[in-house]
């Protein structure tokens, strides 16, 4: 089980149970987003999901709310994409293709959702 804040999910639990459970480091590939990262797989490269700090704003909750809220893209079957995104933890990939990825508000999904998304993604992204 991931280790965190209470039941608060966060980047750095994330980070930690992606190195634990698939030996991923993330990867910063953007100068002008640092803070952004990847994961992907060691053998093919493929991105299972990245991990940002985006404002409010950017993913269209809050209109000119500059606050920021780590999330997490990753790759899913369309019809759970859909599915998902009726509910308020989940929104419309942020920079992703919008009919496989989905975009997690971290603060607002159980430790053991994450894991099962990442799991998922993971899988749909092996060779």
């Amino acid at each position: 089980m991931i280790e965190c804040r209470g039941d608060e999910m966060n980047a750095q639990a994330v980070f930690k149970l992606v190195a634990d459970r698939y030996q991923t480091m993330p990867a910063y590939l953007w100068q002008r987003y640092p803070d952004y990262a990847v994961l992907r797989h060691a053998d093919n490269q493929k991105w299972y999901g990245s991990v940002m700090a985006v404002s409010k704003s950017d993913l269209g909750l809050v209109p000119g709310d500059e606050t920021l809220v780590e999330v997490l893209d990753v790759k899913l079957d369309p019809e759970d994409v859909e599915l998902l995104q009726t509910e308020p933890a989940y929104l419309p990939a942020y920079h992703m293709n919008k009919r496989h990825w989905l975009t997690v508000q971290l603060d607002q999904v159980e430790p053991a959702v994450v894991e099962r998304l990442l799991a998922t993604s993971y899988q749909l992204t092996a060779k």
